[in-house]
């Protein structure tokens, strides 16, 4: 019996992202589609509250049951299980293919991958794809057999539960990509500024802009440090936040 995938993402549901994203589940599995129904870029792990869901059915894509949604990343996945499959546990949640890195602190912000992540809160295995090119006309097809591989070697081996896999893949060069590595997310963060400026009508508005730090620059078990030498990285993400070193130190506290 074929795997049991359910797709969705966070650049909506006519993403180039997505098209080929089901293009590769389709040789793998039977799937499913519940994505956004506009762009949802940086909207992290946000989910609908106190406004109602809008659900559709569609036609993008060939053979496959299909659903565009109102609401967030999250909120897809959820739908996806408890509505649309409602009895039927999908065997994987994949999201994606994002248009730009999701690597180091990005994982954070990334709709792409709190879809992901959702999954695995919901006990379902899930993986988050993201290729690092924002361009419009991002060229996908080096990214698909890896991702194929990836996806394949996850149903064969099984994710731990309370894992989502943060798969991150270099933009296409004249370089082939060297290979995949199980990585860590890199210690690195946005140095935000706010740029003010006058819109047409006169009217002050912030544009908020920043540069990129890593703090690992030396170290090669990154995630930065996998893309920035063409590898796709793996990061193992939990959403289990806590900090165990600081819990048993602030045991001793006196409050």
């Amino acid at each position: 019996m074929k795997p049991l995938i359910l797709v969705t993402n966070d650049d909506g549901i006519t993403a180039a992202g997505i098209r080929n994203l089901v293009t590769v589940m389709k040789t793998i599995g039977d799937v499913v589609v519940v994505a956004p129904n506009s762009p949802q870029s940086g909207m992290g792990h946000a989910i609908t509250i106190g406004e109602p869901l809008r659900l559709y059915e569609t036609h993008i894509f060939q053979n496959v049951v299909e659903y565009e949604c109102s609401g967030t990343p999250a909120d897809c996945v959820k739908l996806a299980k408890h509505y649309v499959l409602r009895d039927k546990k999908p065997d994987l949640v994949v999201s994606g293919i994002n248009h730009g890195s999701n690597s180091s602190i990005s994982v954070l912000y990334s709709g792409t991958m709190s879809a992901a992540i959702e999954g695995a809160i919901e006990g379902i295995p899930a993986i988050g794809f993201s290729l690092c090119d924002f361009r419009e006309d991002a060229d996908f097809s080096h990214a698909l057999p890896f991702i194929a591989s990836i996806t394949k070697a996850a149903l064969e081996n099984g994710i731990p539960k309370g894992v989502a896999l943060n798969v991150n893949i270099p933009a296409k060069t004249d370089t082939p990509l060297k290979g995949i590595k199980i990585c860590r997310q890199a210690d690195a963060k946005w140095q935000e500024k706010f740029d003010y400026r006058v819109d047409p009508n006169g009217r002050g508005y912030l544009w908020m802009a920043g540069d990129f730090v890593n703090f690992d620059t030396e170290k090669e078990d990154t995630d930065v440090w996998a893309l920035d030498n063409n590898y796709v990285s793996v990061v193992p993400c939990q959403y289990d936040l806590t900090e165990y070193k600081a819990l048993k130190d602030m045991s001793t506290w006196n409050f």
